[in-house]
């Protein structure tokens, strides 16, 4: 599934990207290589990595892309996920906030865009929260959902069933951008931005 461009499409600077993913891995080794190549991308095109800060699962294999090829990461990480989610070592500009509420709503201040890779609980209470804001424009920023294997065919299946039995406000595409694979992200950021920094 792919929705069309959004009238939120309007041309903007990606410099720095919010991604949502797990604390774990996954049982498709494809997740976590999905993870490396995204992190890979952005270091490549000097896209600036904005993530829970956790050093294990999707979150550890996308931030240790970017720190590879040279890419800046912020890590936003609450006083009791320190321990659970393996803080960052490598991470140098690490915010350590007081609670899960309060990491959100920095990540979003922080990011130009969000996008979605595999995750748990967590990552779709993050997706979830950030369509909210969006609708009700406490924001407008771009969100996209990476769906490897089909992983969120069933949640976005369910979205559009919550359209259709009139529970959502607007056309659910209009918000939320659905990408197969990583070379496809980039390639909807090259048409639909103003600016994407060249490849090193």
């Amino acid at each position: 599934m792919h929705s069309a461009a959004s009238p939120l499409s309007s041309p903007f600077v990606l410099q720095q990207l919010a991604v949502f993913c797990g604390s774990r891995s996954g049982l498709d080794p494809a997740f976590v290589e999905d993870a490396k190549q995204l992190g890979q991308a952005m270091a490549q095109h000097q896209i600036g990595l904005v993530y829970g800060g956790g050093g294990k699962g999707l979150m550890g294999a996308v931030a240790d892309a970017v720190l590879a090829g040279q890419g800046q990461v912020i890590g936003v990480i609450p006083e009791v996920l320190v321990g659970f989610e393996a803080q960052h070592p490598g991470v140098k500009d690490m915010r350590v906030v007081s609670d899960m509420h309060v990491r959100k709503k920095l990540m979003y201040e922080l990011c130009d865009a969000a996008l979605i890779l595999p995750g748990g609980n967590g990552t779709l209470d993050e997706l979830f929260e950030m369509l909210t804001w969006n609708t009700l424009k406490i924001h407008n920023k771009k969100i996209f959902v990476l769906n490897p294997q089909g992983f969120y065919d069933h949640l976005v299946a369910h979205i559009v069933h919550m359209q259709a039995q009139g529970f959502l406000y607007e056309e659910w595409s209009d918000r939320l951008v659905v990408v197969n694979s990583v070379a496809e992200f980039i390639a909807w950021m090259a048409a639909n931005t103003s600016q994407i920094p060249p490849a090193k």
